[in-house]
């Protein structure tokens, strides 16, 4: 595939009609190996489900996963100003020098998943815009990052695990999601790097003042992206849309990576269907949101550091549902009796 890019949003939504949809050839085929397989009928549970989307949106029989990349944006932002975390603004670019020098939960993680791991730093010294009183971006630096994030994908990926490193990013979220789907902003506020009290009241002041003050962006998701998101945030929608191009299944990671979904969700809900949430956040209002947009997180192991940890542990149970429908032994082949009719 080309490598795709965008310069404004009238160029991201050209891109949708040619997106591809799953391969159902290929996932016929899986369907019809798990029911030859040693085991009941829906004995593996969701692993039977997870493998035949995974040969949907590969297009091949059978899956691999030989190569998974878990790619991390990391991008400051203004909002962290005002108290928001419990950690300060430069936390970003430390955690990016821990990840390059490997000390990191997700560099232990792609190590045993034996995985390639990219760390993508997005104008660390330069953070967004202050959103509670205008927009954290304007529409030509939310697509330019948004064109960042598509070149995470390049050819021979088997999935793409999307994660993300930013100071106050739960406040972006949280924003995007209240612009995005209504109610109060509590709602969509939780403790992100641990604060309480009066921290997470001026959190909830914050994403309740930003929404307010971006009203012009509300009902179009792009603006509300551009409005109250985060260079890491866009560059994660932008990679959601370039694996989607190039066929390559994604896994989400908590929170702040399942916000970015949500933006191309609400823009059109199949353009999530190659995508899967690798788990569920402790973040409150994660379960919310993965129910807002029908996905049902693979695992939940209460965790909420961030980083692409979820979708890289999601990736290890994936490759257990692959292992499982590419090595069994068949009832033919192992000489046991099927199903009675």
């Amino acid at each position: 595939m080309p490598q795709q890019t965008v310069a404004n949003f009238a160029e991201v939504r050209a891109l949708l009609p040619a997106l591809p949809g799953p391969d159902l050839a290929a996932s016929a085929s899986a369907s019809a190996r798990e029911s030859q397989l040693t085991k009941p009928p829906g004995a593996l549970g969701r692993l039977e489900e997870l493998t035949q989307w995974l040969c949907a949106w590969q297009a091949r029989h059978p899956p691999r996963l030989d190569h998974p990349r878990v790619a991390v944006f990391a991008g400051n932002h203004g909002v962290a100003a005002r108290g928001v975390s419990a950690y300060p603004a430069e936390v970003t670019k430390q955690m990016v020098a821990n990840f390059i020098s490997g000390g990191a939960a997700i560099n232990q993680l792609c190590k045993a998943l034996d995985a390639d791991l990219r760390v993508y730093e997005m104008s660390l010294d330069t953070p967004t815009a202050d959103f509670t009183s205008g927009p954290a971006m304007s529409e030509a630096d939310c697509a330019h990052a948004m064109a960042y994030g598509m070149m995470a994908v390049e050819p021979g990926i088997d999935i793409l695990s999307l994660g993300e490193m930013g100071i106050a990013n739960t406040t972006s979220a949280a924003a995007i999601c209240h612009a995005l789907h209504g109610g109060a902003a509590r709602d969509w506020v939780g403790p992100g790097t641990g604060v309480a009290g009066e921290g997470l009241a001026r959190k909830t002041a914050a994403v309740e003042a930003g929404v307010k003050a971006n009203r012009a962006a509300l009902g179009d998701p792009l603006k509300i992206l551009a409005a109250l998101g985060g260079r890491e945030i866009a560059a994660i929608v932008g990679a959601i849309l370039a694996a989607r191009l190039a066929r390559t299944p994604v896994m989400l990671d908590g929170y702040t990576s399942t916000a970015a979904g949500a933006v191309l969700h609400a823009l059109e809900p199949g353009l999530l269907d190659h995508c899967q949430v690798g788990h569920c956040s402790a973040e409150p209002a994660h379960a919310q949101l993965c129910a807002r947009i029908g996905k049902q997180p693979v695992v939940n192991l209460g965790m909420r550091l961030g980083e692409g940890t979820g979708a890289a542990l999601a990736v290890m149970i994936l490759r257990g549902a692959v292992a499982c429908h590419t090595g069994m032994a068949t009832f033919a082949e192992a000489g046991v009796s099927g199903k009675e009719k």
